[in-house]
Protein backbone atom coordinates (compact mmCIF):
# COMPACT_ATOMS: atom_id res chain seq x y z
CA UNK A 1 0.00 0.00 0.00
CA UNK A 2 1.04 3.61 -0.50
CA UNK A 3 0.68 6.63 1.84
CA UNK A 4 -1.99 8.00 -0.51
CA UNK A 5 -4.02 4.81 -0.19
CA UNK A 6 -3.67 4.92 3.59
CA UNK A 7 -4.96 8.52 3.58
CA UNK A 8 -7.93 7.56 1.44
CA UNK A 9 -8.83 4.68 3.72
CA UNK A 10 -8.54 6.95 6.77
CA UNK A 11 -10.87 9.46 5.12
CA UNK A 12 -13.56 6.79 4.79
CA UNK A 13 -13.88 6.33 8.54
CA UNK A 14 -14.30 3.12 10.47
CA UNK A 15 -16.88 0.68 9.13
CA UNK A 16 -17.84 -2.97 9.08
CA UNK A 17 -14.68 -3.71 7.06
CA UNK A 18 -12.26 -1.07 8.38
CA UNK A 19 -10.81 -0.51 11.87
CA UNK A 20 -8.30 2.09 13.12
CA UNK A 21 -5.90 1.72 16.06
CA UNK A 22 -3.64 4.59 17.17
CA UNK A 23 -0.82 2.29 18.32
CA UNK A 24 0.09 -1.36 18.53
CA UNK A 25 -0.46 -1.07 22.27
CA UNK A 26 -4.05 -2.05 21.46
CA UNK A 27 -3.02 -5.10 19.43
CA UNK A 28 -5.21 -7.44 21.51
CA UNK A 29 -8.32 -5.43 20.63
CA UNK A 30 -7.12 -5.30 17.01
CA UNK A 31 -6.67 -9.09 16.91
CA UNK A 32 -10.27 -9.51 18.08
CA UNK A 33 -11.35 -7.30 15.17
CA UNK A 34 -9.22 -9.33 12.72
CA UNK A 35 -11.00 -12.44 14.03
CA UNK A 36 -14.37 -10.74 13.41
CA UNK A 37 -13.37 -9.74 9.87
CA UNK A 38 -12.30 -13.32 9.11
CA UNK A 39 -15.72 -14.48 10.26
CA UNK A 40 -17.46 -12.07 7.89
CA UNK A 41 -16.45 -10.39 4.63
CA UNK A 42 -12.84 -9.49 5.45
CA UNK A 43 -11.39 -5.99 5.60
CA UNK A 44 -8.43 -4.04 6.99
CA UNK A 45 -7.01 -2.95 10.35
CA UNK A 46 -4.66 0.07 10.39
CA UNK A 47 -2.27 0.79 13.29
CA UNK A 48 -1.16 4.45 13.37
CA UNK A 49 -4.55 5.98 12.55
CA UNK A 50 -6.75 7.57 15.20
CA UNK A 51 -10.44 6.70 15.60
CA UNK A 52 -11.21 10.12 14.04
CA UNK A 53 -9.28 9.14 10.90
CA UNK A 54 -6.05 11.15 11.45
CA UNK A 55 -2.95 9.41 10.07
CA UNK A 56 -0.34 9.83 12.83
CA UNK A 57 1.83 6.73 12.35
CA UNK A 58 4.15 5.32 15.02
CA UNK A 59 7.73 4.21 15.44
CA UNK A 60 7.87 0.68 14.07
CA UNK A 61 10.69 -1.81 14.54
CA UNK A 62 11.09 -5.46 13.66
CA UNK A 63 10.15 -6.25 17.24
CA UNK A 64 6.88 -4.29 16.79
CA UNK A 65 5.97 -6.44 13.78
CA UNK A 66 6.87 -9.59 15.73
CA UNK A 67 4.53 -8.55 18.55
CA UNK A 68 1.63 -7.91 16.17
CA UNK A 69 2.25 -11.18 14.31
CA UNK A 70 2.45 -13.14 17.57
CA UNK A 71 -0.92 -11.76 18.65
CA UNK A 72 -2.51 -12.59 15.29
CA UNK A 73 -1.18 -16.15 15.55
CA UNK A 74 -3.47 -16.64 18.54
CA UNK A 75 -6.37 -16.71 16.06
CA UNK A 76 -7.53 -20.25 15.34
CA UNK A 77 -7.61 -21.87 12.86
CA UNK A 78 -4.54 -20.23 11.37
CA UNK A 79 -5.41 -17.67 8.68
CA UNK A 80 -3.44 -16.17 5.81
CA UNK A 81 -2.99 -12.49 6.74
CA UNK A 82 -0.88 -9.75 5.19
CA UNK A 83 0.98 -7.41 7.59
CA UNK A 84 2.51 -4.44 5.77
CA UNK A 85 4.56 -1.41 6.87
CA UNK A 86 3.80 1.92 5.14
CA UNK A 87 6.02 4.95 5.81
CA UNK A 88 3.79 8.03 6.14
CA UNK A 89 5.86 10.96 7.54
CA UNK A 90 8.82 11.89 9.75
CA UNK A 91 10.05 8.31 9.78
CA UNK A 92 6.79 7.10 11.29
CA UNK A 93 4.87 4.20 9.80
CA UNK A 94 1.39 2.72 9.59
CA UNK A 95 0.98 -1.04 9.95
CA UNK A 96 -1.74 -2.31 7.62
CA UNK A 97 -3.26 -5.74 8.23
CA UNK A 98 -5.15 -7.05 5.20
CA UNK A 99 -7.81 -9.61 6.16
CA UNK A 100 -9.53 -11.85 3.56
CA UNK A 101 -12.89 -13.51 4.21
CA UNK A 102 -11.91 -16.62 6.15
CA UNK A 103 -12.33 -19.93 4.32
CA UNK A 104 -12.41 -21.94 7.59
CA UNK A 105 -15.00 -20.06 9.63
CA UNK A 106 -15.72 -19.74 12.49
CA UNK A 107 -12.44 -18.27 13.80
CA UNK A 108 -11.69 -17.71 17.47
CA UNK A 109 -9.18 -15.43 19.22
CA UNK A 110 -8.10 -16.46 22.69
CA UNK A 111 -10.93 -19.05 22.65
CA UNK A 112 -13.62 -16.48 21.82
CA UNK A 113 -15.34 -15.92 18.47
CA UNK A 114 -16.02 -12.34 17.36
CA UNK A 115 -18.26 -10.62 14.85
CA UNK A 116 -18.45 -7.14 13.37
CA UNK A 117 -21.56 -4.94 13.67
CA UNK A 118 -21.08 -1.60 11.95
CA UNK A 119 -17.78 -0.24 13.27
CA UNK A 120 -17.91 -2.25 16.51
CA UNK A 121 -16.46 -5.66 17.37
CA UNK A 122 -18.40 -7.90 19.74
CA UNK A 123 -18.43 -11.49 20.91
CA UNK A 124 -20.34 -13.88 18.69
CA UNK A 125 -23.30 -15.66 20.25
CA UNK A 126 -23.01 -19.40 20.78
CA UNK A 127 -25.99 -19.94 18.44
CA UNK A 128 -24.29 -18.07 15.60
CA UNK A 129 -20.98 -19.85 16.27
CA UNK A 130 -22.67 -23.25 16.14
CA UNK A 131 -24.50 -22.33 12.92
CA UNK A 132 -21.29 -21.27 11.15
CA UNK A 133 -19.43 -24.35 12.43
CA UNK A 134 -22.21 -26.63 11.21
CA UNK A 135 -22.16 -25.00 7.77
CA UNK A 136 -18.40 -25.51 7.51
CA UNK A 137 -18.77 -29.18 8.41
CA UNK A 138 -21.68 -29.43 5.97
CA UNK A 139 -19.31 -29.13 3.00
CA UNK A 140 -17.94 -32.62 3.76
CA UNK A 141 -20.53 -34.24 6.03
CA UNK A 142 -24.00 -33.64 4.61
CA UNK A 143 -27.17 -35.69 4.98
CA UNK A 144 -27.36 -36.21 1.20
CA UNK A 145 -23.79 -37.55 0.77
CA UNK A 146 -24.03 -40.21 3.48
CA UNK A 147 -24.62 -43.89 2.61
CA UNK A 148 -28.22 -44.92 1.96
CA UNK A 149 -28.04 -48.12 4.00
CA UNK A 150 -29.82 -51.15 2.52
CA UNK A 151 -30.73 -49.26 -0.68
CA UNK A 152 -29.56 -50.79 -3.96
CA UNK A 153 -29.69 -49.64 -7.57
CA UNK A 154 -32.60 -52.06 -8.09
CA UNK A 155 -34.67 -50.02 -5.58
CA UNK A 156 -34.53 -46.96 -7.86
CA UNK A 157 -36.59 -45.96 -10.90
CA UNK A 158 -34.31 -46.89 -13.81
CA UNK A 159 -36.53 -45.16 -16.38
CA UNK A 160 -36.35 -41.86 -14.44
CA UNK A 161 -32.55 -42.14 -14.22
CA UNK A 162 -32.30 -42.63 -18.00
CA UNK A 163 -34.70 -39.73 -18.70
CA UNK A 164 -32.56 -37.47 -16.53
CA UNK A 165 -29.30 -38.37 -18.27
CA UNK A 166 -30.83 -38.10 -21.77
CA UNK A 167 -32.20 -34.65 -20.90
CA UNK A 168 -28.77 -33.61 -19.57
CA UNK A 169 -27.02 -34.83 -22.74
CA UNK A 170 -29.51 -33.00 -24.98
CA UNK A 171 -28.80 -29.75 -23.08
CA UNK A 172 -25.03 -30.24 -23.27
CA UNK A 173 -24.75 -30.60 -19.49
CA UNK A 174 -23.41 -34.15 -19.57
CA UNK A 175 -21.34 -36.06 -22.09
CA UNK A 176 -22.97 -38.97 -23.94
CA UNK A 177 -22.38 -41.97 -21.65
CA UNK A 178 -20.79 -45.15 -22.95
CA UNK A 179 -23.46 -47.17 -21.17
CA UNK A 180 -27.05 -46.47 -20.17
CA UNK A 181 -26.98 -49.02 -17.38
CA UNK A 182 -28.44 -47.34 -14.25
CA UNK A 183 -25.36 -48.18 -12.18
CA UNK A 184 -23.06 -46.39 -14.66
CA UNK A 185 -25.40 -43.42 -14.98
CA UNK A 186 -25.63 -42.98 -11.20
CA UNK A 187 -21.85 -43.06 -10.98
CA UNK A 188 -21.66 -40.31 -13.62
CA UNK A 189 -24.13 -38.21 -11.59
CA UNK A 190 -21.96 -38.61 -8.48
CA UNK A 191 -24.68 -40.57 -6.64
CA UNK A 192 -22.86 -43.90 -6.43
CA UNK A 193 -19.37 -44.68 -5.17
CA UNK A 194 -18.25 -48.27 -5.47
CA UNK A 195 -21.37 -50.21 -4.49
CA UNK A 196 -22.60 -47.52 -2.08
CA UNK A 197 -25.53 -45.27 -2.96
CA UNK A 198 -25.63 -41.83 -1.39
CA UNK A 199 -28.93 -40.75 0.21
CA UNK A 200 -29.44 -38.23 -2.59
CA UNK A 201 -30.06 -41.15 -4.98
CA UNK A 202 -33.32 -42.41 -3.41
CA UNK A 203 -34.46 -38.81 -2.82
CA UNK A 204 -34.13 -38.25 -6.58
CA UNK A 205 -35.06 -41.65 -7.99
CA UNK A 206 -36.44 -43.85 -5.20
CA UNK A 207 -39.58 -45.96 -5.63
CA UNK A 208 -42.61 -44.43 -3.89
CA UNK A 209 -43.51 -47.50 -1.80
CA UNK A 210 -40.12 -47.75 -0.08
CA UNK A 211 -39.68 -43.99 0.37
CA UNK A 212 -42.97 -43.79 2.24
CA UNK A 213 -41.62 -45.97 5.06
CA UNK A 214 -37.87 -45.31 5.02
CA UNK A 215 -37.71 -41.62 4.04
CA UNK A 216 -41.05 -40.15 5.18
CA UNK A 217 -39.67 -36.63 4.69
CA UNK A 218 -40.06 -37.15 0.91
CA UNK A 219 -43.53 -35.64 1.23
CA UNK A 220 -45.48 -32.83 -0.43
CA UNK A 221 -48.54 -31.44 1.35
CA UNK A 222 -50.97 -29.40 -0.79
CA UNK A 223 -54.04 -27.46 0.26
CA UNK A 224 -56.58 -24.99 -1.11
CA UNK A 225 -58.18 -22.75 1.52
CA UNK A 226 -61.31 -20.64 1.28
CA UNK A 227 -60.50 -17.01 2.04
CA UNK A 228 -57.18 -15.76 3.38
CA UNK A 229 -56.67 -18.01 6.44
CA UNK A 230 -56.69 -21.72 7.26
CA UNK A 231 -60.14 -21.91 8.81
CA UNK A 232 -61.75 -23.85 5.90
CA UNK A 233 -60.27 -26.38 3.46
CA UNK A 234 -61.48 -26.71 -0.11
CA UNK A 235 -58.83 -29.33 -0.90
CA UNK A 236 -56.24 -31.10 1.23
CA UNK A 237 -53.95 -33.86 -0.07
CA UNK A 238 -50.53 -35.44 0.42
CA UNK A 239 -48.14 -36.83 -2.21
CA UNK A 240 -45.21 -39.13 -1.50
CA UNK A 241 -42.37 -40.08 -3.80
CA UNK A 242 -39.04 -38.96 -5.17
CA UNK A 243 -38.21 -35.36 -5.99
CA UNK A 244 -39.27 -35.59 -9.64
CA UNK A 245 -42.61 -37.15 -8.62
CA UNK A 246 -43.22 -34.42 -6.07
CA UNK A 247 -42.39 -31.69 -8.57
CA UNK A 248 -44.81 -33.16 -11.11
CA UNK A 249 -47.54 -33.59 -8.46
CA UNK A 250 -47.14 -29.99 -7.29
CA UNK A 251 -47.36 -28.61 -10.81
CA UNK A 252 -50.44 -30.73 -11.56
CA UNK A 253 -52.14 -29.51 -8.37
CA UNK A 254 -51.51 -25.88 -9.35
CA UNK A 255 -52.87 -26.43 -12.88
CA UNK A 256 -56.04 -27.94 -11.42
CA UNK A 257 -56.44 -25.37 -8.64
CA UNK A 258 -55.32 -21.93 -9.81
CA UNK A 259 -57.83 -19.76 -11.69
CA UNK A 260 -57.05 -18.29 -15.09
CA UNK A 261 -56.39 -14.54 -15.05
CA UNK A 262 -56.90 -12.36 -18.11
CA UNK A 263 -54.81 -9.28 -18.81
CA UNK A 264 -54.41 -6.78 -21.64
CA UNK A 265 -51.02 -6.75 -23.37
CA UNK A 266 -49.85 -3.71 -25.39
CA UNK A 267 -50.02 -4.20 -29.18
CA UNK A 268 -52.40 -7.16 -28.85
CA UNK A 269 -56.12 -6.94 -29.58
CA UNK A 270 -57.15 -10.08 -27.74
CA UNK A 271 -56.90 -10.54 -24.00
CA UNK A 272 -54.09 -12.82 -22.76
CA UNK A 273 -55.41 -15.59 -20.51
CA UNK A 274 -52.82 -17.18 -18.22
CA UNK A 275 -52.69 -18.89 -14.82
CA UNK A 276 -52.97 -16.42 -11.94
CA UNK A 277 -49.28 -16.93 -11.07
CA UNK A 278 -46.59 -17.49 -13.76
CA UNK A 279 -46.03 -21.28 -13.99
CA UNK A 280 -42.29 -20.79 -14.48
CA UNK A 281 -42.09 -18.80 -11.24
CA UNK A 282 -44.04 -21.34 -9.18
CA UNK A 283 -42.02 -24.19 -10.71
CA UNK A 284 -38.83 -22.38 -9.72
CA UNK A 285 -40.10 -22.01 -6.15
CA UNK A 286 -40.97 -25.71 -5.95
CA UNK A 287 -37.60 -26.73 -7.43
CA UNK A 288 -35.74 -24.47 -4.97
CA UNK A 289 -37.65 -26.00 -2.07
CA UNK A 290 -36.74 -29.53 -3.21
CA UNK A 291 -33.06 -28.60 -3.68
CA UNK A 292 -32.46 -26.47 -0.60
CA UNK A 293 -34.65 -28.00 2.11
CA UNK A 294 -33.16 -29.80 5.11
CA UNK A 295 -33.76 -33.52 4.52
CA UNK A 296 -32.24 -34.42 7.89
CA UNK A 297 -35.52 -33.33 9.54
CA UNK A 298 -37.37 -36.64 9.54
CA UNK A 299 -40.80 -35.07 9.97
CA UNK A 300 -40.13 -32.33 7.42
CA UNK A 301 -41.92 -31.81 4.15
CA UNK A 302 -42.71 -29.31 1.42
CA UNK A 303 -45.98 -27.39 1.67
CA UNK A 304 -47.98 -25.86 -1.16
CA UNK A 305 -50.89 -23.72 0.02
CA UNK A 306 -53.29 -21.68 -2.15
CA UNK A 307 -55.39 -18.89 -0.57
CA UNK A 308 -57.68 -16.35 -2.19
CA UNK A 309 -54.96 -13.69 -2.01
CA UNK A 310 -51.71 -15.65 -2.20
CA UNK A 311 -49.76 -18.82 -2.93
CA UNK A 312 -47.16 -20.13 -0.44
CA UNK A 313 -44.38 -22.69 -0.93
CA UNK A 314 -42.86 -23.81 2.39
CA UNK A 315 -39.86 -26.06 3.01
CA UNK A 316 -38.23 -27.50 6.13
CA UNK A 317 -35.12 -25.79 7.53
CA UNK A 318 -33.83 -22.19 7.69
CA UNK A 319 -32.01 -20.20 5.00
CA UNK A 320 -28.45 -21.60 4.89
CA UNK A 321 -25.01 -19.97 4.97
CA UNK A 322 -26.20 -16.77 6.64
CA UNK A 323 -28.30 -15.69 3.62
CA UNK A 324 -31.05 -13.15 4.33
CA UNK A 325 -34.19 -12.76 2.19
CA UNK A 326 -32.71 -9.53 0.78
CA UNK A 327 -29.53 -11.37 -0.30
CA UNK A 328 -31.62 -13.76 -2.41
CA UNK A 329 -33.22 -10.92 -4.36
CA UNK A 330 -29.81 -9.44 -5.22
CA UNK A 331 -27.06 -11.04 -7.35
CA UNK A 332 -25.57 -13.79 -5.21
CA UNK A 333 -23.45 -16.90 -5.51
CA UNK A 334 -25.16 -20.27 -5.73
CA UNK A 335 -24.61 -22.28 -2.54
CA UNK A 336 -27.16 -25.10 -2.53
CA UNK A 337 -27.67 -26.91 0.76
CA UNK A 338 -27.88 -30.20 -1.19
CA UNK A 339 -25.38 -29.86 -4.06
CA UNK A 340 -25.87 -33.42 -5.39
CA UNK A 341 -29.63 -32.98 -5.64
CA UNK A 342 -29.28 -29.46 -7.07
CA UNK A 343 -26.73 -30.60 -9.68
CA UNK A 344 -29.05 -33.38 -10.86
CA UNK A 345 -31.94 -30.90 -11.15
CA UNK A 346 -29.66 -28.63 -13.17
CA UNK A 347 -28.58 -31.46 -15.47
CA UNK A 348 -32.22 -32.44 -16.02
CA UNK A 349 -33.12 -28.84 -16.94
CA UNK A 350 -35.38 -28.20 -13.95
CA UNK A 351 -32.98 -25.45 -12.85
CA UNK A 352 -31.70 -23.36 -15.75
CA UNK A 353 -29.07 -21.08 -14.21
CA UNK A 354 -27.07 -21.25 -10.98
CA UNK A 355 -27.90 -18.62 -8.37
CA UNK A 356 -30.74 -17.00 -10.34
CA UNK A 357 -33.82 -18.81 -9.07
CA UNK A 358 -35.15 -16.02 -6.86
CA UNK A 359 -34.13 -13.32 -9.37
CA UNK A 360 -36.01 -15.21 -12.07
CA UNK A 361 -39.12 -15.39 -9.87
CA UNK A 362 -38.95 -11.63 -9.31
CA UNK A 363 -38.60 -10.95 -13.04
CA UNK A 364 -41.48 -13.27 -13.98
CA UNK A 365 -43.92 -11.84 -11.42
CA UNK A 366 -43.00 -8.27 -12.38
CA UNK A 367 -43.62 -9.10 -16.06
CA UNK A 368 -47.03 -10.51 -15.12
CA UNK A 369 -47.92 -7.31 -13.27
CA UNK A 370 -47.85 -9.00 -9.87
CA UNK A 371 -46.18 -7.87 -6.63
CA UNK A 372 -42.66 -9.16 -6.13
CA UNK A 373 -42.42 -12.47 -4.25
CA UNK A 374 -41.75 -12.45 -0.52
CA UNK A 375 -39.39 -14.75 1.36
CA UNK A 376 -39.86 -15.41 5.06
CA UNK A 377 -37.41 -17.35 7.24
CA UNK A 378 -38.94 -18.48 10.55
CA UNK A 379 -35.77 -20.33 11.61
CA UNK A 380 -37.60 -23.66 11.20
CA UNK A 381 -39.05 -23.21 7.73
CA UNK A 382 -38.62 -20.99 4.68
CA UNK A 383 -41.71 -19.70 2.88
CA UNK A 384 -41.83 -18.20 -0.61
CA UNK A 385 -45.01 -16.18 -1.00
CA UNK A 386 -46.66 -14.98 -4.22
CA UNK A 387 -49.46 -12.40 -3.97
CA UNK A 388 -52.01 -11.94 -6.71
CA UNK A 389 -52.22 -8.14 -6.47
CA UNK A 390 -56.01 -8.08 -6.04
CA UNK A 391 -55.76 -7.76 -2.25
CA UNK A 392 -53.90 -5.14 -0.21
CA UNK A 393 -50.61 -6.76 0.74
CA UNK A 394 -48.52 -5.96 3.77
CA UNK A 395 -44.96 -4.69 3.32
CA UNK A 396 -42.77 -7.63 2.22
CA UNK A 397 -40.18 -8.72 4.80
CA UNK A 398 -37.33 -8.33 2.31
CA UNK A 399 -37.85 -4.57 1.86
CA UNK A 400 -35.90 -3.66 5.00
CA UNK A 401 -33.56 -1.25 3.23
CA UNK A 402 -30.78 -1.74 5.79
CA UNK A 403 -30.32 -5.29 4.47
CA UNK A 404 -29.81 -4.04 0.90
CA UNK A 405 -26.79 -1.80 1.58
CA UNK A 406 -24.23 -4.61 1.53
CA UNK A 407 -25.38 -6.28 -1.75
CA UNK A 408 -25.63 -2.88 -3.53
CA UNK A 409 -22.18 -1.88 -2.28
CA UNK A 410 -20.75 -5.26 -3.32
CA UNK A 411 -22.16 -4.84 -6.82
CA UNK A 412 -20.64 -1.37 -7.21
CA UNK A 413 -17.24 -2.55 -5.94
CA UNK A 414 -17.09 -4.98 -8.86
CA UNK A 415 -17.53 -2.22 -11.46
CA UNK A 416 -14.77 0.41 -11.00
CA UNK A 417 -16.27 2.72 -13.65
CA UNK A 418 -19.61 2.74 -11.87
CA UNK A 419 -23.13 2.00 -13.04
CA UNK A 420 -25.97 4.16 -14.29
CA UNK A 421 -29.02 4.03 -12.05
CA UNK A 422 -31.10 2.16 -14.63
CA UNK A 423 -28.41 -0.50 -14.98
CA UNK A 424 -28.06 -0.88 -11.23
CA UNK A 425 -31.84 -1.09 -10.93
CA UNK A 426 -31.82 -3.98 -13.41
CA UNK A 427 -29.52 -5.96 -11.11
CA UNK A 428 -31.89 -5.63 -8.15
CA UNK A 429 -35.41 -6.57 -9.26
CA UNK A 430 -36.34 -7.01 -5.60
CA UNK A 431 -36.12 -3.22 -5.05
CA UNK A 432 -38.36 -0.51 -6.42
CA UNK A 433 -36.69 2.55 -7.96
CA UNK A 434 -37.65 4.61 -4.90
CA UNK A 435 -36.19 2.02 -2.51
CA UNK A 436 -32.95 1.76 -4.48
CA UNK A 437 -32.55 5.56 -4.38
CA UNK A 438 -33.01 5.40 -0.62
CA UNK A 439 -30.27 2.77 -0.31
CA UNK A 440 -27.89 4.79 -2.51
CA UNK A 441 -28.53 7.99 -0.58
CA UNK A 442 -27.81 6.23 2.71
CA UNK A 443 -24.55 4.86 1.28
CA UNK A 444 -23.62 8.31 -0.05
CA UNK A 445 -24.22 9.91 3.36
CA UNK A 446 -21.92 7.29 4.83
CA UNK A 447 -19.19 8.14 2.32
CA UNK A 448 -19.31 4.70 0.69
CA UNK A 449 -20.52 5.72 -2.81
CA UNK A 450 -20.69 8.82 -4.97
CA UNK A 451 -22.64 9.95 -8.02
CA UNK A 452 -20.93 11.62 -10.98
CA UNK A 453 -22.80 13.28 -13.78
CA UNK A 454 -26.39 14.42 -14.02
CA UNK A 455 -29.64 12.94 -15.21
CA UNK A 456 -29.63 9.64 -17.08
CA UNK A 457 -25.85 9.89 -17.65
CA UNK A 458 -25.06 9.94 -13.92
CA UNK A 459 -23.06 6.96 -12.68
CA UNK A 460 -22.87 5.61 -9.16
CA UNK A 461 -19.42 4.49 -8.06
CA UNK A 462 -17.84 2.84 -5.04
CA UNK A 463 -15.78 5.61 -3.41
CA UNK A 464 -12.57 3.72 -2.57
CA UNK A 465 -12.26 2.06 -5.98
CA UNK A 466 -12.97 5.24 -7.87
CA UNK A 467 -10.39 7.24 -5.93
CA UNK A 468 -7.77 4.57 -6.42
CA UNK A 469 -8.25 4.96 -10.14
CA UNK A 470 -8.12 8.77 -10.20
Amino acid sequence: MTPVQIARLAALGESETLEFKRTTGTRREAAATVCALLNQQGGQVLFGVTSEGRVVGQDVSDHTIEQVSAELQRIEPQASLSVERVRVRDGREVIAVQVPPGPMRPYVYRRTAYRRIGSSTSEMSSAEYNRILFERMHADQRWENQPAHDWTVEDLDAAEIRRTVRAAVSRGRLEEPASFEPRDLLRGLGLLRGDTLWRAAPVLFGQRERLEFEMPQCLLRVARFRGTDRSEFLDNRQFRGNAFMLLASGERFLRETLPIAGRIVPDRIERLDEPLYPPEATREALANALCHRDYSIGGGSIGLAVYDDRLEVTSAGPLPFGFSPADLFAPHESRPWNPLIARTFYCRGVIEEWGRGTLKMAELTASAGLPLPEIEDSGLTVTVRFRNGQFSARQPPHTDLEEWRRPVLKELRQVPDGLAFRNLRGRFPGLSARQLRGVLEALRRGGRVESRGRGVTARWRYVLESKKGD
